[in-house]
């Protein structure tokens, strides 16, 4: 759910951006690979399938207390699927600390194609009027691949995570994969499980049923969660 390196998996072919469609992108989910760019300008993609795959347990998710904090000051307001495009160019912008990503005009367009056929979801947070950070993923059945995330300001996507594992917990989902693991996603207790387990993880959670429910308010949901933690950490 992070800015991809190079040589973190195995390169499944290379084709042109134009030539994929929607769909063979939601089959390639579906066995356990996923596509990305060498970067922003480059128009090709390949297909990733590592050899060990990061996850964030969503029952064994880690909040600290710092975070449980600014999480129930309510100081953002957090929406789904209203700025889809907006975070997607949030998590597409160079940084400082991130002068290149792999969000290419092709990737954009196919995920916004995902995101109309409801397969596609963003985490939004807000302050005031401002979009100050968020992420997106895919859903597919009861597994949700986090792509990529952005944050503004202080905070804003760790609390962008945090309300993405409350509605997956609520919506049924049973896997959330973050492709590879980072120091920021380890905190949050993201683990690394070889290829033929997230295979068999994941082939259970596409036969399960599960709902993102894109227009419910979540903090009940939330709230629920961080009562769960506190109790389990």
């Amino acid at each position: 759910m992070q800015p991809r390196g190079n040589g973190c998996g195995i390169l499944r072919g290379r084709t042109e951006m134009n030539e994929l469609q929607p769909e063979l992108l939601l089959k390639a989910y579906a066995i356990g690979v996923f596509p990305m760019a060498e970067s922003r300008d480059d128009p090709r993609l390949f297909f990733v399938d590592p050899d060990k795959r990061g996850i964030i347990p969503i029952d064994g998710f880690h909040v600290s207390k710092s975070l449980r904090k600014v999480a129930r000051s309510r100081i953002f307001k957090i929406r789904c699927d209203t700025a889809f495009e907006a975070v997607l160019d949030g998590c597409a912008q160079p940084t400082a600390e991130r002068p290149d990503t792999w969000i290419n005009s092709e990737i954009r367009r196919l995920y916004i194609e995902l995101a109309k056929m409801g397969h596609c979801h963003s985490v939004e947070v807000w302050s005031g009027k401002d979009l100050v950070g968020g992420l997106y993923g895919v859903a597919l059945g009861g597994a949700f691949f986090g792509e990529s995330m952005f944050s503004r300001t202080t905070n804003a996507s760790k609390i962008a995570l945090l309300h993405l594992v409350a509605r997956l917990w609520a919506g049924g989902f049973t896997l959330l994969d973050c492709q590879f693991i980072t120091d920021h996603l380890r905190q949050f207790g993201a683990r690394e499980v070889i290829r033929e387990i997230y295979r068999v993880m994941l082939a259970d959670a596409l036969r399960r049923p599960a709902n993102f429910y894109s227009d419910a308010d979540d903090w009940g949901w939330v709230e629920r969660l961080l009562q769960s933690r506190s109790q389990t950490s």
